[in-house]
């Protein structure tokens, strides 16, 4: 967490979905992982693993339809979570 908020993965995803998604996002990351060296490589991977992110809801449009606010990627302690976050340590 290092004081940071995560948006997590929309629950409504059909499971099977879920899965394939996770998959992806995975074998990004370790395209990533091993593109090291190559910009061009580099690149490609990490559009593969912020596409896989942005399909489970963890970025891009919010999911959820209640008018919560996105604090994703935001410090905890400048969001009203901040006692929560405190409590965590």
């Amino acid at each position: 967490m290092r004081g940071r908020l995560w948006r997590a993965s929309n629950p409504a995803l059909p499971d099977g979905k879920r899965e394939l998604l996770v998959a992806e996002l995975m074998s990004a990351r370790r395209a990533v992982r091993d593109a090291s060296g190559d910009p061009e490589l580099v690149r490609a991977a990490r559009r593969r693993v912020d596409a896989a992110k942005t399909a489970l809801g963890e970025r891009g449009p919010v999911w959820w339809d209640d008018g919560a606010p996105d604090f994703n990627r935001k410090l905890a302690r400048n969001t009203p979570y901040a006692e929560w976050a405190a409590s965590q340590a």
